[in-house]
């Protein structure tokens, strides 16, 4: 491709990407810190609220890693009946929205304690340690250890010394992750924390929503866009070391069966794990048993719950098309090998992905009144969905755009094909299945994005996830029902994308 053809292909994305997040966040700077009054950082409030969301993202992570690790040690080293089926399950939470997850540990009744916050935390973010670490710890060559052992070192110290600086890198990552994921989290904290447990992200809300004071709110926006930053840059650092790691070979250690004493633990670990993650899910269901009837039932308040669910499903096709054909536009230009200019343009596409889907939600509520004000239509909400879609079909259909390998037209043309038939022939399908794998994402984030939504929704473009908020945030038996009953809802919609999905490509991949 020449370089006049990638940059205008890729003009459309930069606008896409310039107008709906560069501008608005540039005004949250902007708003943040020129009409925002310093001086209310030193309010007591603000202080706890920001150390707050630094100790409970830096615990959960803490959590997320010790829980994690017994798991992550029994799927990666050892084979037994179940295996994959265990790593498929652990994966389910993660996928769920996090609304779902929010609603599913009010279930049991936790709200308003920290601890819930916590353990929500650690039961969506265990699928990142498993695949992160597993991924790594699965591929190390077992003959290290057995030469340690062999050397006189015993289990412990053999972990100690061996093992753990090996995997240290992953474990960085991981950890990386969880912090941005546990630093940024809204929809847990929003229904689990409650007014005395407020992040940076519920704070924004609030401040935005429920005081109206949008100065004070864009200068909560700047210092956790700070905060997100250090956390990209702490995995990126740690992304850049776990490169210049050991060669771990391109195929999985042959795991060996555990016997005896040991297959007992192996299944005491498996079970035990899955069986604490299916616990509020199970409690979701049941909570939520004898109230879908209700979901057709109008309330005065929130409407008829039932609607959401075609007007969710229609953002999200909606969401799906834009993010497709921005993304799949992205895509062909990051794909090609050796661009500098790819390189930086694929950097770009990605700030989305890193930044507070609250930020980006309260940035389109700031900014985007001009030259046209998108701000009271529907198509506010799709564009914001695809806007955090984009990067996940960008990523999706890389891999598979460079699979298609100029050798493979070639061998078409010496064969006759001309250059139509050998694109339909070769790349066509290559290029169909990259399309269809990023739809596919692109839906099931769309379906359960929250955090932008809850600034932009109205009466028109209320959600399925805003709907469930709302109607916890009802009072009476009835209301707390039905939000069980839709949460139970949005989670087989999702289960059933994903389970499409995971048949176009393998879900899970971090």
């Amino acid at each position: 491709m020449t370089r006049q053809a990638r940059l205008l292909l890729a003009a459309i994305p930069a606008a896409f990407i310039g107008y709906l997040f560069v501008y608005p966040v540039t005004r949250i700077l902007l708003l943040g810190l020129g009409e925002a009054d310093l001086g209310e950082l030193v309010d007591t409030r603000i202080g706890s609220v920001a150390w707050f969301t630094l100790w409970q993202a830096a615990l959960s992570t803490a959590l997320t890693l010790l829980v994690a690790a017994p798991l992550t040690w029994a799927i990666s080293r050892f084979e037994f009946p179940g295996r994959r089926l265990a790593q498929a399950a652990v994966v389910v939470p993660f996928v769920l929205p996090t609304v779902v997850v929010g609603t599913a540990f009010a279930a049991l009744d936790v709200r308003g304690s920290v601890w819930a916050i916590l353990v929500a935390h650690v039961f969506y973010n265990i699928a990142v340690v498993v695949r992160t670490v597993g991924g790594m710890w699965s591929s190390l060559d077992t003959r290290i250890e057995d030469a340690a052992r062999t050397l006189g070192a015993g289990p412990w110290r053999t972990l100690w010394h061996v093992t753990l600086p090996t995997l240290r890198p992953a474990i960085t990552a991981a950890a990386a992750i969880v912090f941005l994921f546990c630093f940024t989290s809204f929809g847990v904290v929003l229904i689990l924390g409650g007014r005395g447990n407020a992040t940076l992200e519920v704070e924004i809300y609030e401040q935005a929503v429920t005081f109206f004071d949008l100065p004070l709110a864009a200068l909560l926006a700047v210092i956790q866009l700070v905060g997100v930053s250090a956390a990209l840059a702490w995995y990126s650092r740690s992304q850049e070391r776990g490169s210049r790691g050991l060669d771990l070979g391109s195929q999985e250690t042959i795991r060996r069966r555990p016997e005896g004493v040991l297959a007992w633990v192996i299944g005491a670990i498996v079970l035990g794990t899955l069986g604490l993650q299916a616990l509020p899910l199970g409690a979701l269901v049941v909570r939520g048993l004898g109230w879908f009837g209700d979901l057709a039932v109008r309330d005065p308040v929130v409407g008829v719950p039932l609607e959401s669910i075609p007007r969710s499903l229609g953002f999200a096709g909606t969401a799906m098309v834009v993010a497709v054909v921005v993304g799949m536009m992205a895509a062909v230009v990051v794909s090609g090998r050796g661009s500098r200019f790819a390189r930086w343009f694929d950097t770009a596409l990605m700030l989305p992905l890193g930044t507070s889907a609250v930020t980006v939600g309260f940035g389109f509520l700031v900014a985007l009144d001009r030259p046209i004000d998108l701000r009271g239509t529907i198509w506010l909400v799709p564009l914001a969905h695809a806007l955090v879609a984009v990067p996940f079909v960008v990523r999706s259909a890389v891999p598979l755009l460079r699979s298609i390998r100029p050798e493979m037209m070639e061998a078409a043309a010496m064969l006759g094909a001309s250059p139509g038939r050998a694109w339909r022939a070769v790349a066509l399908p290559i290029v169909s299945r990259a399309a269809a794998l990023g739809a596919g994402f692109a839906f099931v984030v769309s379906l359960g994005e929250f955090g932008a939504t809850s600034f932009i929704a109205r009466p028109s473009s209320v959600t399925v996830p805003v709907t469930i908020f709302r109607l916890l945030g009802r009072p009476g038996p009835a209301n707390f029902g039905r939000a069980m009953a839709l949460a139970v809802v949005l989670a087989l919609l999702t289960a059933l994308v994903v389970a499409v999905i995971d048949r176009l490509g393998e879900v899970g991949r971090f």
